[in-house]
């Protein structure tokens, strides 16, 4: 079934390449207004292009640019704001931007690049969530996608850092999904898996990226998370597998 999103406000962020890129793309496409956020504005402009030829073929889907670097908590309150004044709702979130940080022993972490990794990958996720909770509320079927990894729970060794930023986005979005399950809301986590990406590249540097599925292949699986008929929340949804699982507790 040819996914319709017509008419609804979706918010994606690290919207400039990558996987956050082609997700902003599918979006847009299946009739979307894309509010695409990220720190690179040459790459939100390629996107918008992109839509826009888009829209010259099919009539679909619209883009708002904002560069924004999400260390910008201020920022991020007004992104909000801002849309609660023009639109006065939202549909769709897609908290897609994180960072790495390095693949190192966690004794050997410099503090700088620790807290950065956790300002970016949850601090602003949670920041970004208290922005557009009463937003997505006001949608008849909000969708809140967070981004997390399988590097959450295999806590690979010198991975630290962003494992633990990404089993605390899952520990947010486990809390939000109960908090709202009564509602329209629905909340999921992604893991995407392995994708040819710029950030994978920096983590295994001697891997084949041919290897590894494109990142828009990964974006047309995550994208039906967007769908008003989706029935699923509280779960992780395995995009190199296509199925929601279920998080267990410890045995």
């Amino acid at each position: 079934m040819t996914l319709n999103l017509s008419g609804r406000i979706a918010v994606v962020t690290g919207a400039s390449r990558g996987i956050g890129y082609f997700i902003a793309k599918e979006l847009a496409a299946a009739g979307a207004h894309v509010i695409a956020v990220a720190r690179t504005v040459g790459g939100l402009e390629e996107l918008d292009d992109q839509i826009k030829a888009e829209r010259a073929k099919t009539g679909k889907g619209e883009a708002t640019l904002v560069p924004l670097d999400l260390a910008d908590m201020a920022g991020i309150d007004r992104l909000g704001g801002a849309i609660h004044e023009r639109w006065g709702k939202l549909d769709i979130l897609v908290a897609n931007a994180g960072v790495l940080g390095v693949i190192s022993p966690i004794g050997h972490i410099e503090a700088k690049t620790f807290e950065k990794v956790m300002t970016i990958n949850v601090t602003s996720t949670w920041r970004l969530i208290r922005s557009v909770d009463p937003l997505l509320r006001l949608s008849d079927a909000g969708r809140a996608i967070l981004m997390s990894s399988g590097a959450a729970h295999s806590a690979r060794a010198f991975w630290a850092p962003y494992a633990a930023s990404k089993a605390a986005v899952e520990a947010m979005a486990r809390s939000w999904a109960h908090e709202t399950q009564s509602l329209a809301l629905r909340v999921n986590a992604v893991d995407p898996g392995a994708t040819r990406t710029a950030m994978r590249a920096q983590a295994a540097p001697g891997e084949d990226p041919e290897t590894l599925p494109h990142p828009s292949e990964i974006a047309k699986r995550i994208v039906p998370l967007a769908s008003p008929e989706l029935k699923e929340t509280g779960l992780i949804f395995q995009a190199r597998h296509q199925r929601f699982v279920a998080y267990r507790q410890p045995e």
